[in-house]
């Protein structure tokens, strides 16, 4: 895993509308992009529901909140819908993304798949902050207070 700072990777992916984004549409403002495996499962939707819950607090502190995984658009909507989630969340099913940020890897018992990562994106595009080894509990909160030290050191 790549230490930071470094230019984050581009990405072009449809969000849960069907509408292609790109890193560069968010240009000028802080970005919050994690890696989840899976929508509607237990460890991705209490991370999904830490990060929705802290969403006010980071986007006073000047933050966009985008979480990718493979799963498709309409499981995206799906999950958005049931947990009330109020960001957005892009697709990537060739894993091209996940690949360039460096979220899949080796999981337990050896098996490979998408890591549950976070990567805080500073207004110029340079990644910041990478939480290698993401706790879904609290990760909201947890992002919120290193978004606050991040801007103070500016």
């Amino acid at each position: 895993m790549k230490q930071p700072p470094y230019p984050a990777p581009d990405f072009s992916l449809s969000d849960s509308e069907g509408k292609m984004r790109t890193l560069a549409d968010y240009k000028g403002r802080w970005v919050v992009l994690y890696f989840y495996p899976k929508d509607d499962t237990p460890g991705c939707t209490v991370e999904a529901c830490s990060l929705r819950d802290a969403r006010d607090k980071i986007a006073d502190a000047g933050a966009e909140v985008i979480g990718i995984s493979a799963d498709n658009v309409a499981s995206h909507e799906k999950f958005k819908a049931k947990h009330s989630l109020n960001f957005t969340l892009l697709s990537d099913p060739d894993k091209k993304a996940i690949e360039a940020y460096g979220a899949w890897g080796k999981k337990m018992f050896g098996k490979e798949g998408i890591l549950r990562r976070t990567f805080i994106i500073n207004p110029e595009g340079t990644v910041v902050k990478v939480y290698g080894r993401v706790t879904p509990l609290g990760h909201g909160e947890q992002v919120v207070a290193e978004l606050e030290r991040l801007k103070v050191g500016q």
